[in-house]
């Protein structure tokens, strides 16, 4: 069961690199487990650690603001290269529960809005004005509201943003596609109690 996503006001995180991929996102050598916890350590390794595994000071989630932000503001074509779904398990870990880009890579798109990490798509111009807003007051914060599909900057301005109708349906209701499935149970058992001829003519 995902935690229910409605309207999410928070500080950002910005890592504004280009095509950052999902190796960068979580080197593969995290790929061994099927186990979502303890990834967020693992998230952005290679750039947060050096060799002896010791917390880069002048990366940014290891600053003490980046603490308890919950929205990465990315650059362009974020999560692109493989397919791996210990990209957003990683982000998801690390406290994450929205990414602002310009654009995703579409396996990286699906996989983070099947495990509740919403991907949120703006413009060139709203996502400038959103690092310039920011760089000025990194403390400000942004809301992100799902039901309405609008992002809400530090400076009052809004914008809307797309997203798939039936991810949107299971992110509001806190479930993935097993669990969308599964909450018709009710009404399919009661249907075979109703029709029982039927369904032994199916089976």
């Amino acid at each position: 069961m995902m935690k229910p996503f409605k309207a999410l006001s928070a500080r950002i995180v910005a890592i504004p690199i280009d095509n950052i991929d999902t190796d960068q996102i979580i080197p593969a050598r995290f790929l061994k487990t099927t186990d979502k916890t303890g990834l967020g350590q693992g998230l952005f390794s290679d750039w947060r650690y050096d060799a002896e595994g010791r917390p880069r000071p002048d990366f940014v989630l290891n600053r003490p603001g980046s603490q308890g932000t919950q929205v990465l503001l990315a650059g362009d074509n974020f999560g692109c290269g493989s397919s791996r779904e210990h990209a957003p398990w990683a982000l998801a870990g690390f406290g994450f529960r929205a990414v602002i880009s310009s654009s995703f890579a579409d396996i990286f798109r699906n996989n983070a809005l099947k495990n509740g990490l919403l991907p949120v798509v703006v413009d060139g111009e709203t996502h400038r004005r959103l690092l310039e807003l920011h760089a000025a007051d990194p403390g400000a914060e942004v809301t992100v509201d799902l039901a309405a599909q609008t992002l809400r900057l530090p400076d009052g301005s809004g914008v809307t943003f797309p997203i798939d109708g039936f991810a949107k349906q299971c992110l509001l209701e806190g479930v993935d596609e097993l669990g969308y499935l599964q909450s018709y149970l009710p009404k399919i058992v009661a249907y075979e109690a109703r029709t029982p001829d039927a369904v032994r003519t199916l089976a």
